[in-house]
């Protein structure tokens, strides 16, 4: 059934509240999932279970790290200080030592009183009485062979820790987190300066994924560390990495790695690694949507009253005219984003053009022209393609009817900011035995997806019609004009359309652009940015001048993610464009071509003079000829 969408389709209803008056407390909205992983990661404390956490940016990934952390208050048992020190049976290979909290400066103390005699070796071993300090101690070469030996490195001093460290290291190298020998100290012991890796022993160590991957052997290098056991740490038959020159034994305490990355890089080491599950067990999802509901809804309220400090008061209507906008940037009527600082941005930009009135406050209206304003900024390679739509550079049609040749929609990102343009698709058929010749293929210019996309044209076409003569043609599908690579299966529909018409010789309308994706079984599935494509086509027809008769088709599943600018909103209230929501193929060239789709009757055969007649007798036509060749 094809629905044709009118204004109170449209219309986004507003939750009843008091807006101005929310208050709500400062915490992470729409990531319930996500909190609960985080925190199940943080509460085991054994080999593997590192943290990956992904997602896009702007959904809290690291504000939620931050908050799950600073929450795990008083967890100060397992804390202890390291110290690097002489080791004299290798001296180029520093011993590491460990203290209880506070206990490094003290043994520091003690080396001085047994360097000036004021000591024996034997009360220092009674006062640190552990067994690698202990065995240091006995291992002292007297003070003026080595008086260096007694001094001690302090890389960890956590005597005044009040909670597990967390280190967030913003630009991890090999030197960064594994740490460095300062090359004007002789001493190994005391030329080693540990790395963020070490400084977060018994803690938690923040770092981005893609830029870890991006350091040469860095990922490998911080895989060693984590493969490490306890056994292996505290071994003194087992050294460290090679610093420098020098190769310091490893601290013996785990460091629980948090890794932030999105979910290509997740699933590419997941694909890729043998090692990585078995590394990070716990992989927190950040999602980029959240519900629309009261409890989300007052957490966003709340986000933008925090970010708006300093900026001029939102009006309720302000903030209906936003969470109209978050639900337009998730593509859903139904959700909100996660991204709010994108909504913070909006805010900010809403705050000038409200200012820029002489207005008191942020209203609704100054929300639109912030909107507004963002596409006209954007908006010149837009402006440049619809004018060369206009002047005839590219050639388009949008009235009347033509046979093979079809408007689809595409979409352009450029940066921030993506718009929709229409693209002719044209489609040829003749006798022969190569099928459907993909001609961005045949040029380089197709993706994947585009690609599978017209296998399953061929697919459609065996079911639908060539079930008593085998399918025999030479079609060629192409994007008119179109000189970059294409990708995805939105345009799948549309090409269908311009094929069938083209084996039919069924002319199809112009005035109605197509998109979405479709199956073998002639069904349509939805596609993202539709309101994008939907406002590019539009953006065209108006610069060519709209007709009352101009629209778009669209996959019934896209009608939930419809929020369209308010002049569409009000042409489609005066019948002067049109949204139609379609759910099969048969609807759309109903559509498109004003006749019957037509059903195969009780002797199998399409009715005469209806579009699946047309292309059925067409495709019988071209195996004939394919055999008389």
């Amino acid at each position: 059934m094809v629905i044709e969408i009118t204004e109170k389709d449209l219309a986004l209803e507003y939750e009843d509240m008091d807006y101005e008056n929310i208050d709500a407390p400062d915490t992470i909205i729409g990531q319930e999932r996500a909190l609960e992983a985080l925190r199940l990661g943080f509460m085991i404390d054994r080999p593997g279970y590192n943290i990956y956490v992904s997602g896009d940016e702007s959904t809290a990934r690291m504000s939620a790290v931050r908050r799950e952390i600073e929450k795990i208050e008083g967890d100060t048992e397992n804390l202890f200080d390291a110290a690097y020190a002489f080791n004299a049976n290798n001296p180029r290979c520093p011993l590491c030592l460990i203290f209880p909290m506070g206990k490094a400066e003290e043994f520091q103390k003690g080396l001085d009183r047994l360097k000036d005699g004021q000591i024996s070796k034997e009360e220092l071993k009674k006062a640190f009485s552990y067994q690698k300090v202990m065995h240091f101690i006995d291992s002292l070469p007297p003070r003026e062979e080595k008086e260096s030996a007694y001094r001690i490195n302090i890389v960890l001093n956590r005597k005044d820790a009040k909670r597990r460290p967390l280190v967030i290291e913003s630009h991890p190298s090999h030197d960064a987190l594994f740490g460095f020998a300062e090359k004007d100290e002789k001493e190994a012991h005391l030329a080693y300066n540990a790395g963020s890796y070490q400084m977060a022993a018994g803690g938690f160590l923040v770092l981005n994924a893609e830029e870890v991957l991006a350091e040469k052997g860095l990922w490998t290098t911080l895989k060693r560390y984590l493969n490490m056991s306890e056994e292996a740490m505290t071994s003194s038959a087992v050294q460290g990495e090679l610093i420098g020159s020098i190769r310091p034994y490893p601290i013996a305490r785990r460091t629980k790695v948090i890794l932030i990355g999105s979910d290509e890089t997740y699933d590419e080491l997941a694909e890729k690694d043998a090692q990585f599950l078995r590394l990070f067990k716990i992989c927190p999802e950040f999602d980029y949507q959240m519900d629309r509901n009261e409890d989300n809804i007052i957490g966003t309220v709340a986000y933008l009253k925090r970010n708006g400090r300093g900026l001029l008061p939102l009006s309720n209507s302000a903030y209906q005219e936003i969470l109209r906008y978050s639900s337009w940037f998730s593509e859903n009527r139904k959700m909100l984003t996660t991204q709010l600082s994108i909504l913070g941005d909006l805010e900010k930009e809403a705050d000038i053009a409200a200012r820029l009135r002489g207005k008191e406050e942020i209203d609704g209206e100054a929300v639109k022209m912030a909107i507004t304003k963002r596409g006209e900024l954007a908006g010149l390679t837009e402006d440049r393609i619809n004018r060369e739509i206009r002047d005839g550079e590219i050639l388009i049609t949008l009235e009347g009817k033509l046979v093979g040749t079809l408007n689809g929609l595409a979409v352009i990102d450029r940066g921030l900011a993506s718009f929709g343009t229409p693209t002719v698709i044209s489609a040829t058929a003749a006798p022969g035995n190569e099928g459907i010749i993909n001609i961005e293929h045949e040029a380089g210019l197709s993706g994947g997806i585009h690609d599978k996309g017209l296998l399953i044209l061929e697919g459609y076409l065996r079911h639908r019609y060539a079930r008593n003569f085998p399918l025999s043609l030479y079609a060629g599908i192409c994007f008119e004009q179109s000189y970059g690579e294409v990708d995805g299966d939105s345009a799948s529909s549309a090409e269908l359309f311009a094929l069938l018409s083209a084996i039919g010789e069924i002319p199809v309308r112009q005035d109605i652009a197509v998109t979405g994706s479709v199956n073998q079984m002639g069904k349509l599935q939805p596609v993202g940015a539709i309101n994008e494509k939907i406002e590019g086509f539009y953006n065209a027809c108006k610069t060519s001048g709209l007709t009352g008769r101009q629209g778009v088709i669209i996959p019934m599943q896209n009608i939930q993610s419809l929020i369209l600018p308010y002049e569409i909103e009000d042409a489609i209230a005066r019948g002067m464009f049109h949204i139609y929501a379609i759910s099969t193929i048969d609807e759309g060239m109903e559509l498109l071509t004003d006749r019957k789709a037509g059903e195969r009757g009780t002797k199998g055969l399409f009715p005469i003079g209806t579009v699946n007649r047309a292309v059925e007798d067409g495709l019988k036509r071209l195996y004939s000829s394919s055999q008389k060749n």
